[in-house]
């Protein structure tokens, strides 16, 4: 399988849960500073994902999968012992579904593209990092009642894709100050194996 990722993006999260699955993957860097995005071969990153942005998995029989919930979702399922995520049909992946969909909605697209480009102005950017706060806040809820992790003692494919957006902050301009229960959920995400060797693997060509 091949991931097509740029550095600093939310491709993170399925290399991360790539790491952990110990899923090997050919890995191909994205220009998306460029318009169009283009490849680090050079070729139009369109041809693999019409709506250009990352993360892409090509899958061997040639199926794109192109949101980066359903990939890091797909790549646990091919390996049910990680633990990655419950089975299909249980109460607990419903939960695991409704915490990506709570990241991907209610954290992801507050902070891109609003706090990604200056374009927008310094209002709509206070706006978002009140907004993310606020989310934050309820995730911070969450892990103090029912941590360490978000669906409870099991390091998940939501705790991964939790690390990669919640990790702009420093960037961005939101402050974490007030949310030590998840501090110390991404100091302890921040230390696994995997994710340094995800971090790590962001400028190389393989992860296994």
């Amino acid at each position: 399988m091949k991931l097509y990722y740029a550095t600093g993006t939310c491709s993170l999260s399925p290399l991360i849960v790539a790491h952990e699955a110990a899923i090997p993957l050919e890995l191909v860097r994205v220009d998306i500073r460029t318009s169009p995005h283009v490849t680090e071969t050079g070729n139009d990153y369109s041809e693999v994902s019409p709506n250009g942005y990352v993360p892409a998995l090509v899958l061997d029989q040639g199926t794109v999968l192109t949101e980066g919930v359903t990939i890091v979702q797909y790549l646990a399922d091919l390996k049910p012992d990680s633990g990655l995520a419950p089975q299909h049909g249980t109460l607990e992946r419903a939960v695991l579904q409704s915490w990506l969909n709570f990241i991907a909605t209610e954290l992801h697209k507050m902070f891109s593209p609003w706090l990604f480009h200056p374009e927008y102005g310094t209002q709509a950017q206070e706006v978002a990092r009140a907004r993310i706060g606020e989310r934050l806040a309820h995730v911070e809820r969450h892990l103090q009642a029912g941590g360490p992790f978000l669906l409870g003692k099991t390091f998940t494919v939501a705790d991964a894709y939790l690390f990669t957006v919640v990790g702009w902050s420093d960037f961005t301009g939101v402050d974490l100050s007030g949310f030590p229960h998840l501090r110390d959920l991404l100091g302890r995400i921040r230390t696994r194996a995997a994710v340094l060797a995800a971090l790590r693997a962001e400028g190389s060509k393989t992860t296994g």
